[in-house]
């Protein structure tokens, strides 16, 4: 299990262990931080936007804890993907299990906010006897959902009542419209360019080339089922421990970013 109190996060995991470090009881969240370190949360699943866990206390049956924040309404989600799909790197990144730095711009222009302001902007019960919200076991909650979060970025927009499958399905569709529009545009200039221009006969040297982009439904992105990066495919360096170490920092960023690139190349969208 993650230490949550040592190890470092990514910017969007530290966004959300930010609303708890606001939280003046600081004993109390070394209890949940403890709870989650030690595996007391023993199941964590989606109802719609909500999550529902349990969480193992001091009686023998686990308490059961819910949570979730204000999902946003389908004509929010609307504007939303819409912004989405305008640029092809934010699908690339999230695939890629990155949040985009500058993803929250897409909510703010539409006048909503990906992230709560407060832990008062969290629904959450707890069936324990403790009055205070939130509980430890509630707290240990927020601790193993950071954790989802920091593997999947899409657990967060769940939260705000779009599953992962629901927003890539949008977003492949609004691509493939965009793509229609552009094709219809090129037809119709091929048709006027050929009552003008002779046919250039195929060459054996132009048989691989292709200029026109590929229909959304011939390409299929998705991140490897095991989840393992190619270095982790790859397995040790055969170099001393020190220069390995600054290799493998220097190529998972080159990996990453080229995967992004790749993608986004891919799903044929204007930066």
């Amino acid at each position: 299990m993650p230490d949550y109190e040592l190890e470092s996060r990514e910017w969007w995991v530290e966004r959300w262990l930010a609303l708890l470090d606001s939280y003046r009881f600081k004993k109390r969240l070394e209890r949940a931080r403890k709870y989650a370190n030690e595996g007391n949360v023993l199941g964590i699943e989606f109802s719609g936007a909500r999550v529902l866990a349990r969480v193992k206390g001091s009686e023998p049956e686990p308490y059961q804890v819910s949570l979730s924040l204000s999902p946003f309404s389908n004509e929010d989600w609307g504007f939303i993907v819409e912004t989405l799909s305008e640029k092809a790197i934010y699908s690339a990144q999230l695939l890629a299990g990155e949040m985009p730095a500058n993803i929250e711009e897409v909510f703010t222009a539409n006048g909503l906010n990906l992230f709560p302001f407060s832990l008062a902007d969290i629904h959450s019960r707890c069936t324990c006897p403790d009055k205070a919200n939130p509980c430890k076991h509630i707290g240990a909650v927020y601790y193993d959902l950071a954790d989802r979060f920091s593997e999947d970025p899409f657990v967060l927009f769940q939260l705000r009542g779009r599953t992962k499958e629901q927003l890539l399905e949008t977003l492949r569709q609004l691509r493939g419209k965009g793509i229609k529009n552009r094709r219809d545009g090129t037809a119709k200039k091929k048709q006027v360019a050929t009552k003008q221009v002779t046919k250039t006969p195929l060459t054996l040297a132009g048989f691989w080339d292709y200029s026109e982009p590929l229909a959304s439904s011939l390409v299929a992105i998705a991140p490897s089922p095991d989840a393992k990066s190619i270095l982790e495919i790859l397995g040790n360096l055969p170099l001393p421990a020190p220069e390995a170490a600054m290799i493998k920092q220097y190529l998972e960023i080159a990996y990453r970013e080229a995967s992004q690139q790749a993608i986004a190349t891919a799903l044929n969208r204007e930066e």
